[in-house]
């Protein structure tokens, strides 16, 4: 995955301008329109897992882990702003997890997670899906700080690769996704996109062309989510650095 020019393009660009995206439309208006607490709950939605895996590295059990999750959202959702100016504002990651630290500091047991959260379910949590991964993980050293920005950097790409595969699958290019996917980050061995193209009917060339064309659309799909979750667009570079570094943690 290559870093581009912080200046937005591709899909991003044809989304208007960078200031019509969900955080920095939540920055702009402080939250306080329906619009911005729209974006602010659909970002929610989207990167819940760093908040669940933070909490169970403080020591709390899958159920507790899910109620004080669903506590963190309700008041966050809630409260509806993105509170007093800080350095990790401009970037939702920075926020979430600076809101996250401040509200667990003041809540110390389950029922007043549950009460804060009113016991309703305010974002969707596939929890069992979320403690598969948590157990299998290697995180007896990490820090909750450093599960939670790992688990974001893993789901920011997961959900670019399910976006991509979508949309190949939608548009009747499914089984060019499907062979060219293990592929999608690096060139495959010598020979491969002959053998590629003989399963899919198509020329040595014609696959390379394919496989050039997926990678760009995941590089634009890549830059977009994460676009999605700064509010300068000079930060969508530092961001992609930030993704390559904790992945490979």
């Amino acid at each position: 995955m290559n870093s581009r020019s912080a200046t937005p393009s591709g899909e991003l660009a044809a989304q208007g301008q960078f200031s019509t995206t969900r955080w920095s439309l939540v920055v702009a208006a402080g939250g306080g329109n329906e619009q911005a607490a729209l974006a602010l709950g659909q970002l929610c939605e989207l990167y819940w897992e760093p908040v669940y895996v933070y909490l169970r590295r403080r020591g709390q059990s899958p159920d507790d882990a899910a109620d004080l999750a669903q506590g963190f959202f309700a008041r966050l959702l809630e409260k509806g702003h993105v509170g007093s100016p800080n350095p990790d504002r401009g970037r939702f990651r920075g926020f979430l997890l600076g809101a996250l630290k401040h509200f667990v500091s003041n809540e110390r047991d389950k029922e007043r997670a549950v009460k804060r959260g009113g016991g309703a379910c305010v974002v969707s949590l596939d929890i069992e899906t979320a403690e598969g991964r948590y157990v299998n993980e290697p995180v007896e050293t990490e820090t909750p700080e450093s599960a939670f920005l790992r688990r974001w950097a893993l789901g920011l790409i997961e959900g670019v690769f399910q976006r991509l595969k979508s949309r190949y699958h939608g548009e009747g290019k499914g089984e060019v996704f499907d062979e060219l996917a293990p592929h999608l980050t690096s060139d495959p061995d010598a020979g491969s996109y002959k053998e590629i193209g003989a399963r899919l009917g198509l020329t040595e060339n014609a696959v390379k062309v394919a496989a050039h064309r997926l990678r760009e659309r995941y590089r634009d799909l890549v830059r977009t989510s994460v676009a999605e979750t700064v509010d300068n667009p000079a930060d969508v570079d530092d961001e992609i650095r930030f993704l390559l570094t904790a992945l490979e943690r």
